[in-house]
């Protein structure tokens, strides 16, 4: 299984890294059956976060014909509104640390992504997974009309105005579709995926390994509707 974990500018560093971590380390207890890899829309270059304009080098461009997994972090940035800072940059670091996160999350559909994505979704080989605002991402590209998915508790209500089924839980199964809610839930998210993918023994070493034990039930769209709750 490939991995691919997309990089755009203004993304958020623990969405991409915490499961970059745990499929590098699935693949090593799996004896090289999971691969994983940093990408981005435009190919090979060094994208700033978010987070204090610290970079992370993507290596590849993302293919969307190659079978596996293709993750979508969010962005992190302000939560409120952008304060201005006179001829300061919007694209360099430090305007990436001023733009809120809607602001940058919107950037992200003025590139190549999202035509990329529209092309993954349409591979029957590959499995779209997203961490917080990455579902937004995917949501306001017109990609999860219908769908069941999950992001940042902050953006529940305009996951559901794209017309998706929002659900308030740390992963969201929805076959080629897994989410997951706020940033640490990519570590839920990415040990989930090696336990459906590869294995819960492998799933089980990585938890150990990482001294990280998942929390919550992955919800998915089965069984009887609960009652009087």
């Amino acid at each position: 299984m490939h991995a691919q974990i997309i990089l755009f500018d203004g993304f958020d560093p623990l969405d991409a890294i915490a499961p970059y971590e745990v499929l590098y380390a699935g693949g090593i207890a799996s004896g090289g059956a999971v691969s994983v890899e940093l990408v981005s829309a435009e190919g090979p270059r060094e994208v700033v976060s978010g987070t204090g304009g610290l970079a992370l080098r993507a290596t590849a461009v993302l293919d969307p014909r190659r079978a596996g997994l293709i993750l979508v972090p969010g962005a992190s940035g302000r939560v409120g509104e952008p304060v201005e800072a006179p001829g300061r940059d919007p694209e360099d670091g430090e305007g990436q640390r001023d733009a809120p996160i809607p602001v940058l999350l919107g950037r992200v559909l003025t590139t190549e992504l999202p035509t990329l994505l529209k092309a993954a979704k349409d591979n029957p080989e590959v499995t779209l997974t997203a961490v917080c605002g990455g579902s937004l991402v995917l949501a306001m590209a017109g990609l999860l009309e219908g769908r069941y998915a999950t992001t940042h508790h902050l953006g529940l209500d305009l996951l559901d105005a794209t017309g998706v089924h929002a659900v308030s839980a740390r992963v969201v199964d929805d076959g080629d579709l897994v989410t997951g809610a706020g940033v640490t839930s990519g570590l839920d998210l990415s040990l989930y995926l090696l336990e459906r993918e590869v294995g819960p023994r492998i799933a089980h070493a990585v938890e150990e390994l990482f001294a990280y034990e998942r929390r919550g039930t992955v919800w998915r769209h089965e069984g009887p509707a609960p009652a009087g709750l």
